[in-house]
């Protein structure tokens, strides 16, 4: 059998997929014929068939360079379920494992073998590999190697050596997420000669991007929430404090939730890693040092509590929901006082490029939260990929912003502003406007003032909100090094005249509070598109599935997708010829699992006859 054939049969018959996508089969043969390759493919787009297969393939063993323990036992489970022989070797294991691990290496009786890229750096193992070539080496989340890259790892930097060290052997480098200037330096750090570059679409249609104003923070995150039931989601907080304050906030409120971030110890964020891809829990509430590899492709959301620095972390963190091309949602709370710590963090570096970059980062980020057009247009031109049609799947196409004459309220601000002696916050100010009774106003006076009080048909939320618009427009700046206390720019001189005209979008929060069930959250009831009958039967699958892997201690997604488990509800396969044309159905999980399934829909439709 040719290795055309060969790659054709493992495709259909281990993995159970029909054919190939994002040129899958040129990076394969690519890597089967000894070429080094960089593969950047989104998340969900199907990466890792293409060293998988390979590994599969060719004669020896491939060597497997990954960033995370977890995502390492996560990719040998699932190998191990699609009859692939797959071994990880790290600092958990024992002695005598590390030992069973390496024979097996040696004697070639595993086809995979996972490593974290401080592996190399013990030189045991290096002598072992130097003696013993691999048949291929993949390097996950390549853009760790980059100091461009919004993941830079130091670690990763030995890495660089590899492609000295085995010439004959060919390097796939893999990511999700790379600009060019991050992709140049990934081909640049790992010495790859002569590189197949491939870079698909960084489109995921299958995701709903929405921005809101970040208002009434646990009060959205819940309303949210609560149109997810059932669902998996991720919420990220930037420090460990939120996210164990929202982890009890949500807990109070009745949903399934644990927490997540640096400061727990290792067993405990273990356990808690363990309980969501497993789904004993529904929502892991994470600091960004939960995700990166994460493989559980039934995460249905992904919300954003505080704003991330960087538009390839945001694409990256939101792109670990709807890795089975099955709706999802990413919902992101913005507020600009996020990004001015991350401004506040790099003010005093010294001038160099890379300080360069890092502000065009942050300001990248700041001009995707506060954009008027696409969501999805700004993300894919931000990556190079010019397009100029709306996607119809985010909160700009969904629901168009409303705009008004806002020339009235800009200048009660400003005028405010100016009367106040431009020394004052932002919620002072709009506390001054609706006429506030606290007693810091009335001890400096602003009381008296003729803008005091000329506010109260507005909430204080409807008030920030034209604030950040007016700071946004650059009309109002916030002076970090006072506390970011707003203060007048030149342009607004034409506004408090009346110069100018001046469209503003009208405040959404009134829409928002008048409904607990958030609107732009509905992507995964009006896009899967199941009768009441077959719910009920996806949810039996799903309840069949979870027994199946609690009994063998892996997560659900690995005996099948939610996609796949979507396919069967809407075929309804009655014997195993049918079952085994169902979208991730190997020969192998068709053998350990099928008759389960196949019982499960007989007797559903034994009782809906």
């Amino acid at each position: 059998m040719s290795f055309k054939d060969q790659i054709e049969d493992v495709l259909h018959n281990v993995f159970g997929y029909k054919s190939f996508r994002n040129q899958q089969r040129d990076i394969i043969e690519s890597v089967i014929a000894g070429r080094d390759t960089l593969t950047i493919i989104p998340t969900g787009g199907g990466k890792s068939l293409c060293y998988q297969i390979p590994a599969v393939v060719l004669p020896g063993t491939a060597l497997v360079i990954s960033p995370l323990i977890s995502l390492m036992k996560d990719q040998v489970d699932q190998l191990i379920v699609n009859g692939i022989s797959a071994a990880f070797l790290n600092a958990t294991q024992s002695p005598e494992e590390q030992q069973n691990i390496i024979e097996q290496y040696l004697n070639h009786t595993i086809k995979l073998l996972y490593i974290s890229p401080e592996r190399l750096a013990v030189s045991s193992f290096s002598s072992l590999i130097t003696a013993h070539p691999p048949s291929l080496i993949a390097i996950d989340e390549a853009h760790c190697i980059s100091q461009w890259g919004h993941d830079f790892r130091p670690d990763y930097r030995q890495l660089n050596h590899l492609s000295l060290r085995f010439p004959e052997v060919p390097i796939i480098a893999l990511t999700a997420t790379a600009d060019k200037l991050t992709q140049a330096d990934v081909i640049n750090q790992l010495n790859l000669i002569d590189p197949l570059v491939v870079v698909r679409s960084f489109d995921r249609p299958n995701i709903r991007y929405t921005v809101v104003e970040k208002f009434n923070l646990t009060e959205q995150v819940v309303s949210f929430i609560e149109t997810q039931k059932g669902n998996s989601g991720i919420v990220y907080c930037s420090s460990r404090s939120k996210v164990e304050d929202m982890t009890t906030r949500l807990a109070a409120r009745g949903f399934s939730v644990v927490a997540y971030h640096a400061g727990l110890t290792t067993a405990e964020r273990q356990q808690a890693q363990e309980s969501f891809l497993k789904d004993n829990v529904q929502i892991i509430v994470a600091t960004v040092a939960f995700g990166m590899g994460i493989n559980k492709p039934n995460v249905r959301f992904v919300v954003h509590a505080d704003c991330p620095r960087t538009i390839e972390a945001y694409y990256q963190e939101t792109g670990r929901a709807g890795r089975d091309g099955v709706p999802a949602e990413a919902l992101l709370l913005f507020n600009s006082k996020d990004l001015n710590w991350y401004h506040r963090q790099i003010a005093d570096k010294p001038e160099n490029k890379h300080k360069q970059v890092e502000l065009h980062k942050i300001q990248s980020m700041e001009s995707f939260a506060q954009s008027m057009t696409c969501r999805r247009t700004v993300l894919l031109n931000y990556f190079g990929e010019n397009r100029t049609e709306p996607c119809n799947n985010c909160d700009i196409c969904l629901y168009p912003p409303e705009h008004y004459d806002g020339l009235i309220d800009a200048q009660k601000i400003l005028s405010c502003i100016y009367r106040v002696e431009q020394r004052y916050g932002a919620q002072y100010v709009v506390d001054v406007l609706r006429g506030s009774s606290r007693s810091q106003i009335k001890e400096n006076g602003h009381d008296k003032l003729s803008v005091y009080g000329i506010g109260k048909a507005h909430s204080s939320d409807y008030w920030l909100s034209v604030i950040r618009q007016l700071i946004y427009l650059g009309y109002v700046s916030q002076n970090i090094s006072t506390f970011t206390t707003l203060q007048l720019t030149e342009q607004a001189r034409a506004i408090l005249k009346g110069q100018v005209a001046l469209s503003l979008a009208k405040p959404r929060l009134e829409i928002v509070k008048k409904s607990r069930l958030n609107r732009y959250a509905r992507a995964i009831n009006l896009t899967t598109i199941l009768s009441y009958e077959e719910r009920i039967l996806f949810n039996n699958l799903k309840r069949l599935r979870k027994e199946i892997a609690d009994m063998e201690d892996i997560a659900p997604y690995v005996v099948f997708s939610d996609a796949t488990l979507l396919e069967m509800v809407q075929i309804k396969p009655e014997s195993k010829k049918q079952l085994i044309n169902v979208t991730g159905v190997g020969k192998i999980k068709l053998e350990k699992y099928g008759n389960l399934f196949l019982d499960e829909i007989n007797d559903f439709m034994i009782k809906n006859i």
